[in-house]
């Protein structure tokens, strides 16, 4: 099936200038102009989209990474910044309540690695989770919940993990009443991305993205039991040599919707054998279809909308957006 993509956003840039005038109308096209079929190369990159999520109301909020901002479009197509200095933050999901739960792997020491939670209403930002077992986190990557209001969130150590941190990539939940644990951990999983779980809490999900030769790049199936433990491990679908999966959602009947592959390499073992955009897996692991992203590089994606049938996808600097058939979920 083909897919109109649309782009919920063409640019962004420090002053976010892809948007101009009241409405915020997009800014047309320069003019095509003559090659010398000279290589280009990308210098420095000045946005790095992440972490898309929706209100109740239909705005989206998304994570500009690089200059440490989160980003709103309003259902009106106005971008305006949510929040400046954001601590890193990368994943975002909101919570049964609407309030928005963050993934913050800040690099700086006054302000430690955490997951937070904003009240919308007051703005009041809670930390839910920073240390375990006396450790601080090293960055949080990306969070979901399940039918209970567990939040489930994977943390990724640095090269170098300072001696306060915890030194091994992991998973944690964090239960209503603000324990924290952790599910996962090395050995048994090597670089934790995106995770999700199905519909009817289940199946947990989650996305292994190491970019060395020889290492995993799949997304690991578990069962979920009732108090929110995994267990017998199984490889859902392997994405090696390509570039892995990054970020994920599931819709309401369990199909998951995932945001992997490239347009170009990247100076590390990855091959392009994992074409860049939404790659749609059936629960079963069948691919039904896929939906190509001209842009590297493809982050993750989220269901809104008045019917929870748009998905809006998040890749480089762009937000995108396409219609899916069947009606999405929050996680």
């Amino acid at each position: 099936m083909i897919r109109r993509i649309e782009l919920a956003i063409l640019s962004l840039c420090a002053a976010c200038c892809c948007f101009c005038g009241a409405g915020g109308r997009q800014s047309t096209a320069e003019p095509a102009l003559p090659t010398g079929g000279r290589e280009l190369q990308i210098a420095a990159a000045t946005a790095f989209t992440e972490g898309p999520t929706v209100d109740h109301e239909g705005n989206v909020y998304f994570t500009d990474i690089t200059p440490q901002r989160i980003m709103k479009l309003s259902t009106g197509g106005v971008l305006s910044v949510f929040r400046e200095n954001s601590n890193r933050a990368n994943g975002l999901v909101f919570d049964a309540q609407w309030r928005l739960v963050a993934c913050e792997g800040s690099d700086a020491e006054a302000n430690l690695p955490r997951v937070t939670r904003t009240d919308m209403t007051t703005g009041e930002i809670e930390t839910l989770a920073e240390r375990f077992e006396g450790k601080r986190l090293n960055q949080p990557n990306d969070v979901t919940f399940d039918g209970k209001g567990r939040l489930y969130f994977s943390d990724r150590p640095r090269d170098n993990p300072a001696p306060d941190q915890v030194p091994v990539h992991a998973v944690y939940r964090i239960d209503p009443d603000g324990s924290l644990h952790r599910i996962l951990a090395e050995p048994e999983i090597e670089k934790p991305n995106g995770l999700v779980v199905s519909p009817d809490d289940k199946i947990f999900y989650l996305i292994e993205a190491h970019p060395d030769e020889g290492r995993a790049r799949m997304i690991r199936a578990y069962d979920l039991d009732e108090d929110g433990n995994v267990s017998n491990m199984r490889v859902f679908h392997d994405f090696y040599p390509g570039r892995s999966g990054d970020g994920m959602t599931v819709d309401s009947e369990g199909n998951l919707y995932v945001a992997a592959g490239l347009n170009r390499l990247r100076g590390t073992s990855e091959t392009l054998d994992t074409p860049a955009g939404v790659h749609v897996f059936a629960p079963d692991g069948a691919l039904k279809e896929f939906i190509p992203i001209p842009e590297d590089t493809v982050t993750n994606c989220a269901f809104g909308g008045d019917d929870l049938q748009t998905l809006y996808v998040t890749a480089g600097k762009t937000l995108y957006k396409f219609r899916a058939d069947i009606r999405g979920t929050r996680r």
